[in-house]
């Protein structure tokens, strides 16, 4: 079930179906019909022409994701496996736009990302849903402070630390001469900061970081600073950087099936998997009857790795996450205050999440656009 229907998920649908699986129904989920459909055609048509529309696919529209009773109606409806939300309260925007230049973190944003995933989380638990679920919004912190605020949380996130794999992968073939830069194998667990820094940068800040990365099994692209150098390289600054969320979640989810179709262990990378701070690598283990997911500690520590994470999600502007209230960074507040002219707040209970998403609206965003 795909909830929202914006880029993210119009890729993500895209993918699905040109799995060509007959077993798959593929339910979108989504406000406005007239905006959706169109969309599910377009797929459809150009999925058939390349003979791989095999899914059945369905869509629920007129559903207000504000509306927590709509959501668990339509979870009970179709019972699915897997919940992917990609779904946005301030659409057409890309956040990062607007914070990163100006205050170089993406904490800030965390109020926004919580809203909907909260609703869907508490519908989930009002319907009896089973579902995997994975959130694409911000997982790193929104993940976390669900589970750290007694509520049900999503499974996996999507997107961020997925992203900075595939450009490691690349870097290293690069430094190494591999050809085949597919076999490169690597571990990973950092917080979103560094996701972004060594994407856009090509550096780490100066915090060493927890990377493995192998060949054939033997350890390759040792010097960090050179591979993270080779990660900044020329990307689209518009939508069809959802090509890569989208792809995050594609991992996801054939990395579960693949798993359980083979009886095998597979690994990927995560933000905020099983409510952690950050982003970890996980393992969709089916080697047994009873499948079973965990973070890999094959190459770093749980310890090693949460503090990683905690550091990092500290340059992007969150302190921490207890007892259902989120912690901004001092840094963070004078770096808002001097570029946008507000005062934030330092505490942001998970019951002023409302409050303060709108405060981020009117006082960031609306006073950022007519600037």
């Amino acid at each position: 079930m795909l909830l929202g229907l914006g880029s993210v998920g119009l890729y993500l649908l895209d993918y699905l179906i040109s799995a060509a699986d007959s077993n798959f129904e593929i339910v979108v989920v989504g406000r406005n019909a007239a905006k959706i459909e169109p969309d599910v055609n377009i797929v459809k048509i150009a999925a058939l022409i390349r003979n791989t529309c095999k899914a059945k696919i369905t869509i629920e529209a007129g559903i207000d994701f504000n509306n927590i009773d709509q959501l668990a109606d339509c979870f009970h409806k179709h019972d699915p496996d897997f919940i992917v939300n990609t779904s946005r309260v301030y659409t057409g925007l890309k956040y990062g736009s607007i914070s990163w230049n100006n205050i170089r973190a993406y904490g800030i944003w965390a109020p926004l990302a919580v809203k909907y995933i909260r609703n869907i989380m508490e519908a989930c638990v009002q319907s009896g849903c089973k579902a995997i679920v994975i959130n694409t919004s911000y997982s790193d912190a929104v993940n976390p402070w669900l589970k750290s605020a007694g509520k049900a949380c999503p499974d996996f996130g999507s997107g961020n630390v997925n992203h900075l794999i595939p450009r490691i992968k690349l870097s290293a073939a690069e430094q190494k001469g591999i050809k085949d830069f597919w076999n490169i194998d690597v571990t990973y667990a950092t917080g979103h900061f560094h996701d972004v820094v060594i994407s856009k940068e090509g550096h780490d800040e100066g915090i060493p970081q927890l990377l493995d990365i192998r060949y054939n099994d033997e350890s390759v692209g040792k010097d960090h600073a050179s591979i993270f150098a080779r990660c900044s390289i020329p990307m689209p600054v518009d939508s069809k950087r959802n090509m890569m969320n989208a792809s995050s979640n594609f991992e996801i989810i054939f990395s579960i099936i693949n798993a359980i179709k083979n009886s095998t262990k597979e690994k990927f990378h995560s933000p905020g998997p099983f409510g952690e701070l950050g982003g970890y690598p996980v393992i969709a283990d089916a080697s047994t009857p009873d499948v079973r997911f965990y973070i890999d500690e094959t190459r770093f520590s749980i310890e090693e790795m949460r503090e990683k994470n905690r550091l990092s999600m500290a340059l992007d502007g969150i302190e921490g996450i207890k007892d259902g209230v989120l912690f901004y960074t001092d840094e963070l507040i004078e770096k808002v205050e001097s570029k946008f002219h507000t005062k934030l707040m330092k505490r942001v209970p998970f019951d002023d999440i409302d409050e303060a998403a709108s405060f981020l609206i009117d006082e960031v965003i609306h006073k950022s656009k007519k600037t």
